[in-house]
């Protein structure tokens, strides 16, 4: 019987490619080369939404809070075995107007909401690797992409991972911090988004923590 990993997140477990505008292919992505690591004993399922944040309405676009998606999400794909959250970049969006430590009260929210949804979970108790999302570079303000995004956003992504871990430990939950797996910068077109190399680094420290996890 296959483990069942979901990972839910927003364009980086998409797969955003902003070389191309696109999206990386199969042989590129984070997720399917953590497939490819893990074997055929595992299945992981993709679910990420490029702009998805914690908890915030977006008063842009429809559809990006994770809180609402949570519970269709992980019944959808139930049983469950392990779910892998790698969220907190697009809720440093100016317009949500929320500091580290309320972002990562929005995590605490959601994980709270996978808890919640129990008869997802295989043996009936979640469990939830929290990753923290690798920082955005400071030089995404010169890009075109800092008129929707806003001031700030670096610095506050560079204090997520001190808030997500302690979210992670108080509520009993793996955790992995991206920026410490991840040697590649972002990409120089927005950087935000993981290149390939990235997406290369984060599946195989991913891989490691998964054995470890679901020994």
């Amino acid at each position: 019987m296959q483990k069942h990993i979901v990972c839910f997140g927003d364009s980086n477990t998409h797969g955003y490619c902003a070389e191309t505008d696109g999206r990386f292919d199969e042989g590129h992505r984070w997720t399917r080369l953590l497939q490819k690591s893990l074997g055929e004993g595992f299945l992981i399922i993709e679910e990420g939404l490029s702009g998805r944040t914690t908890c915030f309405q977006d008063p842009i676009h429809e559809g990006l809070s994770g809180i609402e998606y949570m519970y269709p999400c992980l019944m959808s794909h139930e049983p469950v075995d392990l779910l892998v959250v790698m969220l907190g970049t697009n809720d440093t969006k100016e317009r949500f107007g929320s500091s580290a430590a309320c972002i990562a009260l929005g995590l605490k929210r959601l994980l709270a909401k996978a808890v919640a949804v129990t008869d997802c979970w295989r043996g009936g108790r979640a469990n939830i690797l929290v990753v923290t999302p690798q920082n955005i570079h400071r030089d995404y303000i010169h890009t075109e992409i800092a008129k929707t995004m806003g001031n700030g956003c670096a610095e506050k992504s560079e204090m997520l991972a001190e808030e997500f871990e302690k979210i992670a430990e108080s509520m009993g939950f793996h955790y992995l911090d991206a920026n410490n797996v991840i040697a590649a910068e972002p990409n120089h077109i927005d950087y935000m988004h993981l290149t390939a190399e990235g997406h290369r680094q984060l599946a195989e420290a991913l891989g490691r923590k998964i054995r470890e996890i679901l020994a």
